[in-house]
């Protein structure tokens, strides 16, 4: 509420005095005023407050802390709400290795999940909750052992390598495999499975994580996770279990003792990691049912593939054989027509020549038969220069200009003049295309 003061003129106030020789006024103090003055502020809301409900200064901001702690708390959704273990509140504060730094601040269902944002407020949470001098103010034991609890697993856990560190050895966050039992159910064993290597895969380097998929996975997506989780690169250290390095000016050897103990059992954790992640991939092996499906298609692929290639190689064995059959049959025909055409041919040949024979007889025949074309007793000479030119018409000519002549020779018959005028005809012919000589001819010119 407003108030209105006047402010009083001082009173006794000598601007020059005697006794203060130091101090000598520069004017004159003016007038009193008066002015509206409203108290405001959280100082006087609290001094209201106590003045109201008659509480004294400690019993206030008791109840004041209190109240804070509730409304924190109706405030959360239950995000980051936990029941708090009683041997939790009373562990050792010096044991912080062996803490659940999760659990501490009421973040066990999250752990490796769990977001800067959910630390800070459940770390918030729990400092209003139990801080030793709001403990103190309840008249609670005044231990701080718990409140160093929670400092310490705030202070490794908004430490990004510190956490880490942490998460590389929080087995709590682990899923056990599943037994044989827990996965007869229809879809339990990629249910069951996939939670143990989606835990596992936290610690891959390489993301994302292959998920163990479902039962229409396909051969390469299958394929794909096994090989994935075989060939794991791993980015846990263990260097959180370390054991502690004296300070610098310990014993150097000391401690470089306790480093390369250090470093041993890091690689011993290391490779025991790896041999548990290999089991795990094993046994998950063996009892997928996808790969026993897989392996038989894949062999029924094989087996039909190798019956296609026994039935190509049949079919190609007996178009062989039958080409084979065929070729020898047609060369066996072949074979036999050729023979028939020799035997044909030299048939021909034979008739041919036996007909030309014929013919040549029976143009050196026509000659005789007309007497050498004389009307009486024939002379020798024109003997000979008639059959010599006959001859000489006969090697000059083929088979079928000799037929020819023949034919022609039949029809002038036994005409002297008929049969000279178709020799003398042929001579005039041949010896025009050069083949007899002119002047070889004495007859038929």
């Amino acid at each position: 509420m407003a108030a209105t003061e006047t402010i009083p003129t001082p009173t006794g106030f000598k601007p020059t005095d005697d006794s203060n020789p130091n101090f000598r006024s520069i004017s004159s103090i003016s007038q009193g005023v008066n002015r509206t003055i409203e108290p405001v502020g959280p100082a006087f809301m609290a001094f209201a407050r106590r003045k109201r409900l008659g509480r004294t200064f400690s019993e206030d901001e008791r109840i004041q802390q209190q109240n804070k702690v509730k409304k924190v708390e109706d405030e959360d959704d239950g995000e980051i709400s936990e029941e708090e273990d009683p041997l939790m509140l009373a562990r050792d504060a010096k044991d912080w290795r062996g803490q659940d730094h999760y659990a501490v601040l009421g973040l066990s269902k999250y752990r490796w999940k769990a977001t800067d944002d959910q630390i800070k407020r459940a770390h918030r949470k729990k400092v209003l909750r139990h801080h030793p001098d709001k403990k103190a103010a309840a008249g609670e034991s005044d231990t701080d052992s718990f409140f160093k609890c929670i400092q310490r697993a705030n202070e490794i856990l908004t430490d990004p390598v510190r956490r880490r560190q942490f998460d590389s050895v929080d087995e709590k966050a682990d899923r056990e495999p599943p037994s044989k039992k827990e996965v007869q159910k229809p879809g339990a064993f990629y249910k069951k499975w996939g939670a143990v290597f989606a835990s596992e895969g936290r610690f891959s380097n390489k993301q994302p994580v292959p998920g163990l998929g479902n039962d229409n996975s396909t051969k390469e997506e299958v394929e794909e996770f096994y090989d994935f989780f075989y060939n794991f690169d791993s980015w846990r250290s263990f260097e959180y279990l370390d054991e502690d390095v004296p300070d610098d000016n310990a014993d150097r050897d000391h401690k470089r003792h306790i480093e390369r103990k250090n470093n041993n059992a890091r690689r011993k954790r290391k490779s025991e990691d790896i041999a548990r992640l290999r089991k795990l991939v094993d046994d998950c092996l063996a009892g997928d049912e996808r790969i026993a499906r897989f392996r038989k298609a894949e062999k029924a692929n094989k087996n039909k593939k190798r019956d296609e290639a026994e039935a190509l190689a049949k079919k190609q064995a007996e178009e062989k054989k039958a080409q084979k059959e065929a070729d020898e049959k047609r060369k066996q025909e072949e074979e036999t027509k050729a023979k028939a055409d020799k035997e044909s041919n030299k048939k021909a040949k034979e008739a041919a020549k036996s007909a030309a024979k014929k013919n040549k007889r029976a143009v050196r025949g026509s000659v005789k038969e007309v007497n050498y074309f004389a009307s009486g007793e024939p002379a020798p000479k024109d003997i000979d220069n008639c059959l010599n030119d006959v001859d000489k018409i006969i090697a000059g000519i083929d088979v079928d200009e000799l037929a020819e002549l023949v034919s022609k020779l039949d029809v002038a018959g036994k005409d002297g003049t008929k049969v000279k005028a178709v020799f003398t005809i042929k001579a005039a012919e041949m010896a025009g295309t050069g083949k007899v000589k002119e002047s070889e001819l004495k007859f038929f010119k």
